[in-house]
């Protein structure tokens, strides 16, 4: 009877072993492979802007879709369709996303429809529009906010906007192809809000706008100058109370109106549309829920 197991005489492993071996190597590697799968998206059809309901259009306010990231990693999309409606859509727009973080939308190409989003992992940002994440740099660790606000610089992509641990905005320009320039100190003090958003125009005077709410619950608007060094005035104060929310996130217009509309999470977890006005005195109308209990679920919003 032949040996089939061990070394034989001359040394060398039996060709049962060999294969037996080879097997699970092949077994293991493939699970290896499945498990360090990068994170995919498929993106969404850009929903067309509606600018010309603003006398003045140089920055279209998108109408994008609403994404979550569950605690799963997976990215679900809710699209506008209307009124301020969203509808979840039947798959899932994303998975493997786990360990990033700041996720934000882009529009590169000024055509008022986001293209893709930045999220940063492991301190290094990462550009997405299709499929797997794109590297971009590194160093993003040292900030704890990462938002665009739309095109804030005055060209044609959007850009971003980053917050470090001393309370400094930095803007950074962007390229059109998920690239961005060397940053631009906005200025200090910004660790003084708790939730920072915007995407578009809320004023109608063609520039991209902010809303930081502080620690007290004040929610203030900064209005865009389109000066990508000197990107916002000074701010004035929209209204207290805000403190009742978790999260404030803006992806542009929901109610097919032309402006920028503000999506609020409060604590139970409901979702609440603030549409936009137009006025400066006042960019926000009454809120309307559009989201039952269950929001909560969602890591990040964006």
């Amino acid at each position: 009877m032949a040996k089939t197991s061990g070394l034989n005489r001359t040394g060398t492993l039996s060709r049962i072993t060999v294969a037996a071996i080879t097997a699970a190597l092949v077994g293991t590697t493939t699970a290896a492979v499945a498990a360090d799968a990068p994170p995919s998206f498929t993106p969404a059809a850009e929903q067309s802007s509606n600018a010309t309901a603003f006398a003045a259009a140089a920055v279209p306010t998108p109408r994008n879709y609403l994404y979550g990231v569950d605690s799963a990693g997976t990215i679900w999309g809710y699209k506008p369709v209307g009124g301020g409606v969203i509808q979840r859509q039947a798959d899932n727009s994303g998975t493997g996303w786990t360990s990033h973080k700041h996720f934000t939308q882009v529009d590169l190409d000024g055509n008022g429809g986001s293209n893709g989003f930045y999220a940063v992992r492991s301190g290094r940002l990462h550009y997405t529009d299709v499929g797997a994440p794109r590297d971009i740099g590194g160093g993003w660790q040292i900030y704890n906010e990462i938002i665009s606000a739309g095109n804030t610089g005055g060209a044609a992509s959007d850009d971003l906007l980053a917050r470090d641990g001393y309370g400094v905005l930095w803007h950074y320009l962007g390229h059109g192809n998920g690239n961005l320039t060397p940053r631009y100190r906005v200025g200090g003090g910004w660790d003084a809000y708790t939730q920072i958003a915007g995407k578009g125009d809320l004023t109608r005077d063609g520039k991209a706008d902010l809303v930081a709410r502080d620690k007290s619950g004040v929610l203030w608007l900064y209005k865009g100058t389109g000066n990508y060094k000197a990107p916002f005035s000074s701010r004035t104060r929209i209204g207290g109370g805000w403190n009742t929310y978790n999260a404030l996130v803006s992806t542009g217009d929901l109610n097919f109106d032309g402006g920028a509309d503000l999506v609020a999470r409060d604590k139970v977890g409901a979702l609440w549309l603030y549409k936009g006005t137009g006025k400066a005195s006042a960019p926000y109308s009454g809120r309307v829920q559009i989201g039952t209990k269950g929001w909560n679920g969602f890591r990040e919003l964006f």
